[in-house]
This record gives C-alpha cells, structure tokens and sequence, in this order.
C-alpha cells in the first residue's frame, strides 16, 4: 500500500512510538493513552488499511496480517522512523510483533494479540465470521435497531469491557458500519481466525499484557503466546477485558513506557559500550 494514503496522528517529541489498534477499530481507540506518553515519545496513532480513514486495498489485492505489517512498515520508512517502538492492540498486536520478527521495531508492547488461540477460540472466530457474512444481508437501517436493543448493548458490554457493570461501560456498543458485503472487517476476520503466530526470535523487548477479562481473545491464549515467545515479560491485567486502552489506559501506557525504557536503556549501553571501543 501506498504509505502517504495511510491516515494518522502524531503527538509528542522523542524516539518515535507508533501504536496499532484492533480489528474493525481506529486510531481514536488510544486516545486515553497518548496524552500519557507524548511527554517521553513522539507518538503515531495509525488508522490501519481499511479502518478510520485508510482505504482498504482493492477487492483481489492482498489483504491479511502479512500484507497489514508490509503496509506498517512502509509508512514507518517512508516518515524515516528507524526501529519506532512499536505497541498494539489484537490484530496490531499481531502486526506488532510480526515487526519484532522483522526487526523493524525497537521494542513490541502488545495487548491481546491475535495468533494464539486454540481450536476452541479459532472455531469462536470463525463463527462470528458467519454471523458476519450474514449479517452483511441485513438492511443497514435493521442492524442500526438491533444493535441498539438492551440486549446487544449488553452483549457489547460483555463482550469488550472488562466490568460490563461499570458507569464508563454504559455507551458501549457493537458498530454495525462495516457489517457489509465486501467490508473490511468482512475480509480480514477470517484471515485473522487461521493466523497462527510461529516462535521466531524477537531481537528487542516485548511485553505481551492480556485482560484477566478478556473474553473475545481468551487469557489462556497467553500461556500459547508465552510457549511462542519466552523472552516476553507476561503481563496480567487485572479487571480489563479485550480492550485494555479504554478499561485501564493508566495502565496500558506505563506498560508501554516499561518496554521502551528497556530498550532505550540496551541502547544507550550498546552506543556507550561501542564509543569504548572506538
């Protein structure tokens, strides 16, 4: 994909910090967060291809996690961020990591990745991918409705936030805008449901968190993701659900700022260690 057509923001001065949100979001997921890191980084918020405002790739083009971190890394290129940090959510937490693999990121903070589940949840993901494909033949005007019934908001409520109880859950809600035939929601959840994450070597510091309420992307899927990468510090987030930047974003960025220090610190070491030398 062509980097200039990639939406985003940037605040903040520093080493670059270029975080990732999930599937069928956009980059205002962070906004809780970045007021809390764009004191130390210069923070880019990207909309993802097909998400906010990026245009998805064109019907027949390339459309997975694959094409998603080549697109990543070539808005990272093109902006002349060198080994950015890189922090994501669910699918850009996969994203995130696969630039770790790629070393194209300075340090990989991720929350919730995708790529970890087992038979059970891959079966969960595919079934709300058939539930997509249907719902795609629904009038827009009907799905509007339905999801704003008690019970769907509910459902969204359980589904996204760790306390489904609390007064910041209450305006949570399912969009229903890319429940359309061809969308990219549409397009990636099944790519997403067979992506398995393979153990290769990650030459920088991770940090992979997930929600002890997590229930789209199951905490079990972490024990997997800690199998895959061992060098990972683990993280438990008590009370957050899938979403943690919205339940905890207190959390979220000293988490973040806990990997970035750990990889400006080995790199101040390697620069100093290097001047002896020289």
């Amino acid at each position: 994909m062509d980097p200039t057509r990639i939406a985003f923001e940037k605040r903040g001065t520093g080493r670059p910090l270029v975080l990732l949100h999930g599937l069928g979001d956009r980059r205002q997921s962070w906004s809780a967060v970045v007021p809390r890191l764009a004191g130390d980084y210069r923070v880019f918020c990207v909309d993802l291809p097909g998400f906010g405002r990026t245009p998805a790739p064109r019907p027949g083009e390339p459309y997975d996690i694959v094409s998603m971190t080549d697109a990543v890394e070539s808005f990272c290129r093109f902006h002349g961020l060198e080994r950015p940090h890189v922090a994501g959510n669910s699918l850009g937490g996969s994203i995130s990591l696969e630039l770790g693999v790629r070393g194209v990121a300075g340090s990989v903070t991720v929350f919730s990745p995708a790529g970890f589940s087992d038979s059970l949840g891959r079966w969960g993901l595919r079934a709300v991918g058939a539930f997509a494909n249907l719902a795609a033949r629904v009038p827009m005007p009907v799905k509007e409705r339905l999801a704003s019934t008690r019970p769907a908001r509910a459902l969204a409520r359980v589904a996204l936030r760790g306390d489904p109880s609390s007064p910041q859950a209450k305006a949570t809600h399912f969009s229903v805008r890319g429940l359309q035939e061809g969308a990219p929601f549409i397009r990636m959840i099944p790519r997403i449901a067979e992506y398995d994450f393979t153990a290769r070597p990650i030459d920088c510091p991770v940090t992979i968190a997930w929600g002890d309420h997590d229930r789209t992307l199951l905490p079990s899927s972490a024990e997997h993701a800690h199998r895959r990468v061992p060098t990972a510090r683990m993280v438990s987030l008590v009370g957050s659900g899938h979403i943690p930047m919205t339940d905890d974003p207190v959390s979220v960025a000293e988490h973040i700022k806990w990997t970035c220090r750990s990889a400006d610190l080995g790199h101040r070491r390697h620069a100093h260690l290097a001047g002896g030398r020289a």
